[in-house]
C-alpha cells in the first residue's frame, strides 16, 4: 500500500533532518552520542540509522555546529553559539511555514 502524504510528510520532518534535533537536544545539556537515538526516541517518537547519524554527527561538527566533549567518561557534544543560530533560523522557518499554511 502506498504511503499517504501525510507519512511521506511525517517521515520527512524526522530522520531526514536530524540536524534540528542534534541542534536542539544539544543547546542546554551535553547529549551522549551513543545515547541519542534513545533520546530521539523517547521525545521525538523515531529511531534514527546508525550510519545517517555518525553522518549528521560529523558534518555539523566539522562545520563548527556542535563541538565534541567529554561527559560521564563518553563521548558527548554539545551546540555551539553558531549551532544555536541555525537552530533559531530552522525554528523561525518552521513558524513562518505553518503560519502561511493555516491562511
Amino acid at each position: 500500500m502506498p504511503r499517504t502524504p501525510f507519512q511521506r510528510f511525517k517521515d520527512s520532518t524526522k530522520e531526514k533532518n536530524l540536524w534540528i534535533y542534534i541542534l536542539f537536544l544539544g543547546k542546554d545539556q551535553e547529549v551522549i552520542k551513543d545515547k541519542f537515538k534513545s533520546l530521539a526516541l523517547e521525545k521525538f517518537d523515531f529511531l534514527p540509522s546508525f550510519f545517517r547519524m555518525q553522518k549528521v554527527f560529523y558534518r555539523l561538527e566539522s562545520e563548527g555546529y556542535i563541538e565534541k566533549k567529554k561527559f560521564k567518561g563518553q563521548k558527548a557534544y554539545i551546540t555551539t553559539e553558531k549551532g544555536k543560530e541555525e537552530l533559531k533560523k530552522m525554528i523561525s522557518y518552521t513558524e513562518e511555514f505553518l503560519e502561511k499554511l493555516k491562511k
